[in-house]
């Protein structure tokens, strides 16, 4: 019986076995003819059931309870988003264990990046993190950085809005900022982290709109949901926060949406708000990501499936319709080239906040 070299793998040609490829590494150039034994065949031959056993066993699945650890509280935008990546790999039937949301607010997302660091090298745990992961690591408050947990997923990117009720006296950005020059302690402003992504855009946009900005009144909710409960109430009269996450009020004609901190316009219903820089203001445009990490010390094989799953997790209807709806996008990254993403928007975030004098 021959066998004919095709690259790396073996032809068996001949015999009433018919036709079986089997790994050939390394044997010569391709195009040679080797001849076997029978007897040597058929021990080779005997050997490919316990070979294929052993491929099928290192594909590797949940094999109980997920988490998806979520840095705020129920009710919010990132709730809404981590319900429906759970929903999809339900539905999918990417994940047949159950699936667990799991609400770890407190310490602007110290306390759910902890918890999360608990589970080292248990794939079962998956942390849904925010750009406040940076900014976090960046001030000292967390010993636990973005690299110490391996990025499985871009669930999307999203930008800051200047965001104020609809039965406010301020009508532009404008009107804000000459509200800011005359007494940058007139207005109260919600963010969702002191020192956050929010943060850093608020007080970079005052910088350069010529606001003292360490005079700026900053005040702390847990959820972008809360401080637009706080604004309609009339406790604070400004908010900075997601865009995204802001929309839905916006279009239900509860807020207004003054500015935006991104690079261009949105599309959709936000295509009326104008940008930092069209109003002339030279600010950074600071993207507020959502990022899937999943615990250190886990298998290459193990991130392998996860990358997969959330991949076709985010192509999902109601994910897709939940993306148009919000105008957001999601780049499709993974491995290094996500890897390479965050470490630049480390940078540029590191570099805003030195340059505000909170970090070093």
């Amino acid at each position: 019986m021959d066998l004919e070299l095709r690259g790396k793998k073996v032809l068996f040609t001949g015999g009433s076995k018919g036709i079986g490829l089997v790994c050939a590494q390394g044997f010569a150039a391709e195009g040679a003819r080797v001849r076997f034994s029978t007897i040597a065949l058929a021990a080779l031959i005997a050997a490919l059931p316990a070979w294929n056993h052993a491929w099928g066993q290192s594909a590797w699945r949940p094999e109980k309870q997920v988490e998806i650890i979520l840095p705020t509280a129920p009710g919010g935008g990132n709730d809404t988003v981590a319900r429906l990546m759970q929903k999809a790999l339900q539905d999918q039937k990417q994940v047949t264990a159950p699936i667990l949301v799991l609400n770890k607010a407190g310490g602007n997302q110290t306390v759910s990046v902890a918890y999360h660091a608990q589970h080292r090298a248990d794939p079962h745990y998956l942390l849904f993190a925010t750009s406040t992961f940076f900014t976090n690591h960046i001030q000292g408050l967390t010993q636990h950085g973005y690299r110490d947990f391996p990025p499985l997923a871009l669930a999307f990117v999203d930008y800051s809005a200047f965001m104020v009720p609809a039965n406010s006296p301020f009508k532009t950005f404008g009107d804000l900022i000459e509200r800011l020059k005359a007494d940058p302690e007139s207005v109260s402003f919600s963010v969702v982290a002191r020192g956050g992504t929010s943060h850093a855009v608020a007080a970079m946009a005052a910088k350069a709109a010529g606001v003292d900005v360490k005079r700026l009144k900053i005040v702390v909710y847990k959820t972008s949901a809360e401080a637009t409960t706080a604004m309609m109430g009339g406790h604070i009269q400004a908010a900075i926060s997601s865009a995204a996450g802001s929309t839905p009020p916006v279009v239900a004609g509860q807020l207004r949406m003054l500015a935006l901190a991104a690079p261009q316009r949105r599309p959709g219903a936000l295509a009326a708000v104008p940008t930092l820089s069209e109003l002339g203001l030279n600010a950074p445009n600071l993207a507020t990501w959502r990022c899937v990490f999943g615990a250190s010390g886990i298998t290459p094989a193990q991130i392998a499936f996860w990358e997969e799953a959330l991949a076709r997790s985010f192509q999902s209807e109601e994910w897709k319709a939940w993306m148009t709806k919000n105008d957001v996008t999601a780049p499709p990254l993974r491995g290094a080239e996500l890897a390479k993403y965050l470490d630049n928007q480390f940078n540029n975030t590191r570099g805003v906040l030195v340059e505000l004098g909170l970090a070093k």
